[in-house]
């Protein structure tokens, strides 16, 4: 067993909310959240006045604990007065992609038993369509809205004081949803106290001095990653949040300079990007001091270019949905590229063998497993799926493959699971197969990731059509798109005469790789 070289924290025993905005007063007249494109700004005063009235709007409604609230947002400073609004009141939040279709935000909505849909007019339409059949019964609006609730109703509510009565170890603050470790997405059950525990954890690594540092929030608040070590964190820390609703790399460039950001939370292919695009070097990244990576493996030559392009200082994180999201990282000063880090504070790993269950000590490879107050609670609605991610010990089986150095460093190698990861984005298989098979002319499919350059992996389709057929790729792609996200779409289709499965019925993967 593999514990933290960190000293032990304190876990919070209050819930989120209070947690994140304990230095809203000391902070009052600082910038706590920035617009980028427009410079919209909330200080942490009327960052924390906001979510009083966001959450005085819901109590009157009678929204509450037990309640689901849905986000469908880009990153807008305002994400987090929904959320922590909602969190307030004792109601839960599932935080929502928004480059989904309608048929994927219903699915989420109606598992989750949303009964409020947050969004702005770019996705009404969406909105509209997914709600159809759902609990939901009104949608609110950022912006001009004839049929729909604006926000403006909500911050000219009274405010609510204090925070309504909640159980900090077993309410659950937040449902955002993962694939886990196979099938359809699953919703994360996380606690107040599984958030605020993983704050309290990172302060050793995860360091935000209060008051100077600048942050960018390219990353989506929706995804666990921009959740809480972008939106939560730094708030919680005393910084300052650069929103942005969405990657364009000159514009991300531009805020960089503009708004000389000291810190940038960024995933593999943006940190490609600042790697080997020419247009970096037309921009002031002066004040950048470090980059973090996280969502998804970063090779160490990779990092070094960085480092050597810019000058910063460049670490990796590891974690999961299931987990807060952080379980392992590197502290600066301790420069490894190629590590996730140490073991954070109160979290205990093991690195055990997958066929004999028996746990293997340094440079030895196995599943990664985690313990800690930052596991969650569970999924939503599935005993089963929750009782083969977390044994009966508390132990969490990750998935991924990996090893400690004898210095303490773990090193992520592989996966056991067969997530596809899309610059740093969760694509199950499962779930594409399904898409799929519904064509009329497809009678058996298969999806695996393939290794992608800029993107990690990119899903690719092995199909079966039937005979007669005149199906081609480019068909079977737009398909697809047409039912899945952006980022979920097969970018790779081969036509074969079966898919190899056992006799089970499972598909071997491992075969149509070696094709």
């Amino acid at each position: 067993m593999y514990t933290s070289p960190f000293p032990t924290v304190e876990i919070p025993t209050e819930p989120v909310t209070p947690f994140v905005l304990r230095l809203a007063e000391a902070l009052a007249d600082h910038p706590a959240m920035i617009d980028g494109p427009t410079g919209r700004t909330y200080t942490y005063a009327q960052l924390a006045e906001g979510t009083k009235r966001v959450a005085g709007w819901l109590a009157a409604r009678g929204f509450g604990r037990g309640d689901v609230l849905g986000i469908l947002l880009p990153n807008i400073p305002e994400y987090f007065l929904v959320f922590h609004g909602a969190a307030t009141v004792g109601g839960t939040v599932t935080t929502i992609n928004p480059t989904y279709g309608p048929e994927e935000v219903a699915f989420q909505l109606q598992d989750a038993g949303a009964t409020l849909l947050v969004t702005i007019p770019m996705f009404v339409e969406t909105a509209v369509k997914a709600t159809e059949g759902t609990a939901v019964t009104d949608i609110i609006v950022f912006g001009d809205t004839e049929t729909h609730i604006p926000f403006s109703e909500l911050m000219s509510a009274d405010p609510f004081e204090g925070h309504a009565d909640v159980d900090v170890a077993d309410d659950v603050v937040v449902l955002p949803y993962s694939s886990g470790t196979t099938g359809l997405p699953k919703g994360v059950m996380l606690t107040h106290r599984n958030l605020a525990a993983n704050l309290a954890q990172t302060q050793h690594i995860l360091k935000v001095e209060q008051g100077v540092e600048r942050v960018i929030a390219v990353l989506p608040f929706f995804h666990i990653y921009g959740m809480q070590v972008l939106m939560n964190n730094v708030i919680h820390r005393g910084g300052t949040v650069v929103t942005m609703p969405r990657f364009d790399l000159a514009e991300f460039l531009r805020i960089l300079q503009d708004h000389a950001i000291t810190i940038a939370y960024l995933v593999p292919p943006i940190v490609l990007a600042l790697a080997k695009h020419p247009m970096v070097l037309g921009y002031d990244l002066s004040s950048l001091r470090l980059i973090f990576s996280g969502a998804a493996p970063l090779s160490g030559e990779l990092a070094d270019e960085v480092r050597e392009r810019l000058g910063v200082a460049v670490v990796q994180g590891y974690g999961l949905t299931e987990v807060s999201p952080v379980t392992h990282s590197t502290p600066e000063g301790s420069y490894n590229p190629a590590s996730v880090g140490f073991t954070i504070s109160n979290t205990e790993t093991r690195i055990v063998d997958p066929g004999s269950g028996e746990d293997l000590g340094t440079d030895a490879d196995g599943e990664v497993w985690i313990r800690g107050p930052q596991v969650m609670k569970g999924y939503l609605n599935n005993p089963g799926a929750t009782a083969a991610m977390i044994d009966a010990e508390g132990w969490l089986r990750t998935g991924d493959i990996g090893h400690f150095d004898s210095d303490g460093f773990l090193y992520i190698v592989d996966r056991l699971k067969e997530l596809i990861k899309y610059k740093g984005f969760q694509v199950p298989p499962a779930e594409l197969e399904g898409v799929l098979l519904t064509h009329p002319a497809i009678t058996d499919a298969a999806v695996i990731g393939i290794p992608d350059e800029e993107a990690g992996e990119i899903p690719k389709a092995f199909v079966v059509t039937a005979p007669d057929s005149n199906l081609t790729a480019e068909d079977v792609m737009t398909f697809v798109g047409d039912h899945v996200a952006a980022y979920k779409k097969v970018r790779v289709v081969e036509f074969i005469d079966s898919i190899p499965k056992s006799a089970s019925g499972k598909i071997l993967r491992r075969e149509l790789r070696n094709l």
